[in-house]
């Protein structure tokens, strides 16, 4: 549908913390408010290019991927989403706990996990599960941008079914700051942001809610219309 708004759900920090002042500072975009905050100056002054860097991200705001961007399926409309949210945030379960770290991963530079997390896995299969029968169904250019053929085979399985191949085994959590980098280029500046990232001491990350993103277009950048803290489920 030309032009339709798509949606995404996504994990954002809470708008008041020191971590989501850190990703809108670096991309210039808050997905919370909309604001465009200048970037850094020493960052400016280090990569000089920065704006160009970190333009692809920029139109998504700071965030990871749960349930990549969809258009709505006919059937669907956005507030019987938003009430799918609440539902889905309402049910107990385990909170992911990670130890956050700023790296490369796939020639990006991103915030990711320092280890494994069975919790944050089980947290992302189940909205991309979830989520589905909002999805409209993907058209034949949808699928050719995702360039199939340079897919694995589980890959392009998981394209056909869920509409993104980066699901269930093939998940990886990670809260994108750069474009693709060469090696070359990529290793100062991930010094650099990992230099940055250590200021905030942040040891221990709870990825405790779901976030409602929304484009309303082609032309804008993704935006924050809800956010649902999780449920803890309780232990006794």
């Amino acid at each position: 549908m030309v032009d339709a708004p798509r949606y995404a759900i996504y994990y954002a920090p809470a708008a008041t913390t020191g971590l989501a002042g850190f990703g809108a500072s670096l991309l210039g975009y808050d997905a919370w408010s909309g604001d465009e905050p200048s970037f850094p100056e020493e960052v400016v002054r280090a990569v000089p290019d920065w704006a160009e860097l970190s333009a692809d991200p920029r139109k998504y705001g700071f965030h990871a991927t749960l349930k990549a961007p969809f258009e709505l399926a006919d059937a669907q409309s956005e507030a019987s989403l938003r009430d799918a949210c609440a539902e889905f945030a309402a049910r107990p379960r385990a909170i992911p706990i990670i130890r956050p770290i700023v790296d490369s991963i796939s020639g990006f530079v991103a915030m990711i996990p320092g280890e494994p997390s069975p919790a944050l896995q089980q947290l992302a299969a189940d909205c991309v599960r979830t989520f589905e029968p909002f999805r409209a169904p993907m058209t034949a250019e949808d699928r050719a941008r995702r360039k199939p053929d340079l897919l694995t085979p589980r890959q392009r399985d998981h394209l056909d079914r869920w509409g993104y191949p980066h699901v269930m085994e093939d998940f990886r959590f990670h809260m994108t700051l750069t474009c693709r980098l060469s090696d070359e280029r990529r290793r100062p500046i991930l010094t650099m942001l990992q230099q940055r990232f250590a200021a905030l001491s942040l040891t221990e990350l709870r990825i405790d809610r779901i976030v409602l993103f929304r484009q309303p277009n082609a032309r804008q950048r993704f935006g924050i219309i809800g956010d649902w803290p999780l449920t803890a489920v309780q232990r006794i």
